[in-house]
């Protein structure tokens, strides 16, 4: 087997396991960041209501 062949097939990248495991870490930041926001905002409106 030709060895530039072999060293062209190494260096391709798999894109697309790495881009389902990139979205499903997207999805659960933004998740996370409006749990965050959402408790923030709450919090801040107990705050003033006293």
């Amino acid at each position: 087997m030709n060895p530039e062949l072999k060293e062209q097939k190494r260096t391709q990248p798999k894109t697309s396991d790495s881009e389902e495991k990139l979205t499903g870490t997207f999805v659960s930041v933004m998740l996370l960041g409006a749990f965050m926001l959402v408790s923030w905002f709450g919090v801040y409106g107990l705050f003033l209501s006293r």
